[in-house]
């Protein structure tokens, strides 16, 4: 069909078709607007006009949000961690005695007369005798207890929950407790360990503990020390155990190794980064160490370390000076220790 379709009396306002039917729509009234003012072409096939949008709101990056939301626990980890910190270290390079500050310059002053001090050397050598006896006691406990739990003990829970009972006790009551283990009474005065001794014909292991006049004496306090921490790495070695695949010690005991081998040749090279983690800890909490050994035996200098003698010096005597020299050296030992073990972790978290 060639033309435009017409259908008769379509002209006329008001005509009729060919049945004689009033065109509604050809009407004026049913015209549309624009063919009405006389708009030419196809209306219906018009493009839409384009919608307007408000303007976009800006997304506020991910970094800057977690800034802000981290923001009050940096400013206060500033202010009441490193501030106070910079402020100790400031007062190690003073004279302040007594409760008046002082804020002269002295230099290393403070620095020499601590390294001269007879009793900060018997301190510095009971923290080393401390640190080492604890942290193999608690390691090699903790790893015993964490291997009797692997080969699937019945009742593991109740175990493990009695391992890591010594954890959730403080310092303070743990020292109550062995103040009285380590009793070193005689005759009917006797208590504690040495009066298990007595009762089992092992009199032969009585000691004197803390209270002895040797220079080891600081050894003894580790016992406590280590009982409480032992749950702890028994709990950091049963994890490093139990990610080790059975396949490995599986296939090496197809091959014919032996328990102690596969011991020793498969779970220990596994357990390395466990083992360093854990000696680092403990390392760094023994330097720490205070309210154990102030509630044991405050007053005993044979088992006295720097903290203490920091305590002493800073509260009871008044040496300010003295006081933040003492934490200032401990603060360099446990950045030291710290130190080498964050650095390990960037470079393999870089890998």
């Amino acid at each position: 069909m060639s033309g435009p379709f017409r259908i008769p009396g379509a002209g006329q306002p008001g005509g009729e078709g060919p049945h004689g039917l009033e065109l509604i729509g050809t009407t004026p009234a049913h015209r549309p607007r624009h063919a009405q003012a006389g708009v030419e072409g196809d209306w219906l096939h018009r493009p839409p006009e384009p919608v307007r949008r408000s303007p976009r709101v800006r997304r506020v990056p991910g970094w800057l949000a977690g800034l802000g939301l981290m923001s009050p626990s940096l400013v206060l980890i500033g202010v009441f961690v490193y501030g106070f910190i910079g402020w100790n270290v400031r007062v190690s390079f003073t004279s302040w005695q007594g409760l008046t500050p002082v804020y002269d310059f002295v230099g290393l002053d403070n620095y020499r007369a601590l390294w001269n001090d007879a009793r900060w050397r018997t301190d510095a050598r009971n923290i080393l005798i401390f640190t080492t006896v604890f942290v193999l006691g608690a390691l090699a406990l903790g790893f015993v207890m964490a291997l009797l739990l692997e080969k699937g003990a019945k009742g593991e829970a109740f175990y493990r929950g009695v391992f890591l009972f010594p954890m959730a006790i403080s310092f303070i009551a743990t020292a109550i407790v062995w103040r009285w283990l380590l009793d070193n009474g005689s005759g009917g005065d006797t208590a504690g360990l040495n009066q298990l001794f007595a009762d089992l014909g092992l009199g032969f292991l009585r000691s004197d503990w803390h209270k002895s006049d040797s220079s080891w004496a600081i050894a003894a306090v580790a016992l406590p020390a280590g009982w409480a921490l032992s749950g702890y790495v028994m709990a950091l070695f049963l994890a490093g155990m139990r990610a080790i695949p059975d396949t490995f010690r599986e296939s090496a005991r197809i091959d014919g190794a032996s328990e102690w081998q596969v011991l020793w040749y498969v779970m220990r090279p596994a357990l390395r980064p466990v083992t360093f983690s854990a000696v680092l800890i403990l390392i760094h909490i023994s330097l720490k160490t205070f309210d154990l050994i102030y509630a044991l035996d405050q007053g005993n200098l044979k088992i006295d370390t720097p903290s203490l003698y920091m305590w002493f010096t800073t509260f009871d005597g008044g040496f300010y000076d003295r006081g933040a020299t003492i934490a200032t050296v401990l603060l360099i030992g446990v950045a030291l220790i710290i130190g080498p073990y964050i650095r390990h972790w960037l470079r393999s978290e870089r890998r």
